[in-house]
């Protein structure tokens, strides 16, 4: 059983915001091999406060057992509810935790400020976000908004103790959730599945208006999936070097005197990769 704590910037149902951080959350929630031992909001597809009521409506609609702590986005003060439940968490559970990381990092190193043991006692955190080189989707390029929401509260993430492993843009842009699986939703049985159904739907026809593709990259959901189903990835080690500067703009440096991260470069089986995202679901 992996125990973690899933940090994220859910809209899943909010105007023309993403929905991958919500259906992050509910797979991970279906998983019978995953204990979440908390939740906690950040920001990054919107604002906290958009975050933190999205979040709580579809725990209210769903009846989720979570009680869900708020982060901040002051970067003069990281120290919030989200970082103090991280630091206090992962110290009564010294080398047990995986922290998932999939908006700003605010809170990551809050937890740090709070505790400067917390990098030693996690277990590992694996977070999505960054990029290598510009990312195009479907023609459109696509600005980096995780590692750039907070780029100083990032390069302490990346440049700590900790284990990190990293599910970059690139890599992630492969988990396409398609019409294909839109359908397979809309005529479920599951109360859940027609539930999520009606929140994603909005957001592929959006996209579907803008790039002709009824879809959208699971981007949040690889890497939880990783941490699950590791052999669906291709993996590889990478040095990183990033300044500041670099990672205000979500940019990964290689470079052989860098952090040593764990860096999957590609999703191996993008049906079986589907399957194992639907099949967690339909456990709800």
């Amino acid at each position: 059983m992996k125990k973690i704590i899933f940090d994220c910037d859910n809209t899943m149902g909010f105007p023309n915001c993403d929905v991958d951080d919500g259906l992050t959350l509910l797979y991970l929630l279906g998983r019978k091999d995953i204990s979440l031992e908390g939740l906690t909001l950040t920001y990054g597809n919107n604002s906290l406060d958009v975050v933190y009521s999205t979040t709580l409506d579809l725990i209210k609609d769903l009846n989720l057992n979570l009680n869900p702590y708020k982060g901040t986005e002051d970067k003069n003060n990281r120290i919030s509810e989200a970082s103090k439940f991280l630091a206090t968490t992962v110290k009564k559970n010294p080398h047990e935790i995986i922290v998932l990381a999939t908006g700003a990092l605010t809170n990551i190193y809050g937890a740090y400020l709070y505790d400067n043991d917390f990098f030693d006692n996690v277990k590992e955190i694996v977070l999505m976000g960054g990029i290598t080189k510009p990312l195009i989707v479907d023609g459109q390029l696509i600005n980096e908004l995780n590692f750039s929401c907070d780029a100083e509260a990032t390069y302490n993430v990346i440049n700590s103790n900790a284990k990190i492993s990293i599910l970059n843009g690139h890599t992630t842009m492969e988990a396409l959730f398609s019409h294909n699986e839109l359908e397979e939703f809309k005529n479920s049985e599951s109360e859940v599945l027609n539930y999520i159904y009606d929140k994603i739907l909005p957001w592929c026809e959006r996209n579907e208006s803008i790039t002709g593709f009824k879809g959208f990259c699971n981007w949040d959901v690889a890497a939880a999936i990783y941490i699950t189903n590791p052999k669906l990835f291709k993996n590889e080690i990478i040095s990183i070097k990033s300044s500041i500067s670099d990672l205000s703009k979500g940019l990964l440096k290689i470079n052989s005197h860098g952090k040593e991260i764990n860096m999957p470069s590609s999703i191996i089986n993008l049906n079986e990769f589907n399957k194992v995202f639907i099949d967690s679901l339909k456990n709800l």
